[in-house]
């Protein structure tokens, strides 16, 4: 979701700049790269780790939550992302949601969009669905998307911006098509079968996406 729905990554970038700034670090794209995608508590212990911050992984968290509250209810969809998801629906492709953000995270994200989530996602999966036992990049959480839609994983299509939901999304058999932030290098998305720039720029005719 966060960075290919909805313009949020910007948003972690701020809050988590200013906390490791106290402590003379830089967060960049060296360091973010290889966060996203995961659930918050994996890419925090990444965090302090790679940072050598002099606090505890859920000492960030609580800071950094705290810095978001008042951001993610702003964010705004990111280019295409509603246009694709209503074309799909028109077309009676069934979609399903799956994100590594808490459910209370989540809802805080889609504030703004919550008619339009629940028009188009059939199913949505947060990362602490007490169903999930592990996180990106292993397959579980596409893998129960799936089956929550009663899709066969062969079928199915991702879209991802992180290099992990790349190979969590290959581990599940599925078809993936990666659009990473403009900084991010293209080179990482060489699993994928297609990287685009936007959604803007996905050709709904050539996918090969199953209606039911």
């Amino acid at each position: 979701m966060d960075g290919v729905l909805l313009d949020t990554e910007r948003f972690y970038t701020q809050v988590t700049q200013e906390i490791v700034g106290r402590y003379g670090k830089t967060f960049d794209w060296s360091v973010k790269g290889d966060m996203i995608g995961r659930t918050a508590l994996d890419a925090a212990r990444y965090l302090v780790e790679t940072l050598e911050l002099p606090i505890a992984p859920e000492e960030y968290l609580c800071e950094r939550e705290a810095g978001l509250a008042a951001l993610m209810p702003t964010a705004e969809a990111m280019p295409g992302a509603r246009e694709l998801t209503s074309e799909l629906l028109v077309r009676g492709v069934p979609q399903a949601l799956a994100t590594s953000s808490s459910r209370a995270f989540f809802d805080l994200k889609r504030q703004r969009h919550a008619q339009w989530f629940a028009a188009v996602f059939r199913v949505i999966i947060a990362g602490d669905d007490p169903r999930l036992h592990r996180s990106k990049p292993a397959p579980d959480i596409f893998l129960l998307a799936a089956q929550d839609l009663g899709a066969d994983p062969a079928s199915c299509v991702v879209f991802e911006d992180a290099p992990v939901g790349v190979e969590a999304a290959r581990a599940a058999g599925m078809q993936v098509i990666a659009v990473p932030d403009p900084a991010m290098d293209r080179t990482r998305y060489g699993d994928a079968d297609l990287v685009v720039a936007s959604l803007r720029d996905v050709d709904v005719e050539t996918l090969n996406l199953r209606v039911r």
